[in-house]
């Protein structure tokens, strides 16, 4: 899903921003999953939770922040799981 799909979703109504809010959980997931997976497979780590929390109702907080951050960094069709894994890789660094 793009940016610009991802905003259109929460903007329709109360349902829409719930979709939009369990998709940046499964995306984080996702992301993290494909992190490790990678790392197991020979890959540097760039993600580290060392003993830190990362819960789901943390996932629009670390995507906006990271929208946030790089404000002209990204375009509208980009994808969610871009924007996503470069917040996990800056909030929870090696």
């Amino acid at each position: 899903m793009s940016l610009r799909e991802l905003q259109a979703l929460g903007m329709t109504d109360q349902a829409g921003v719930e979709y939009a809010h369990y998709y940046l959980v499964g995306v984080m997931e996702g992301a993290l999953e494909a992190h490790l997976h990678a790392v197991r497979n020979g890959a540097k780590a760039v993600i580290c939770l060392k003993s830190r929390r990362l819960a789901p109702h943390m996932a629009r907080s670390l995507y906006d922040a990271e929208r946030l951050r790089n404000i002209d960094v990204y375009e509208a069709d980009m994808p969610v799981a871009l924007v996503m894994t470069n917040s996990l890789a800056h909030f929870y660094p090696c």
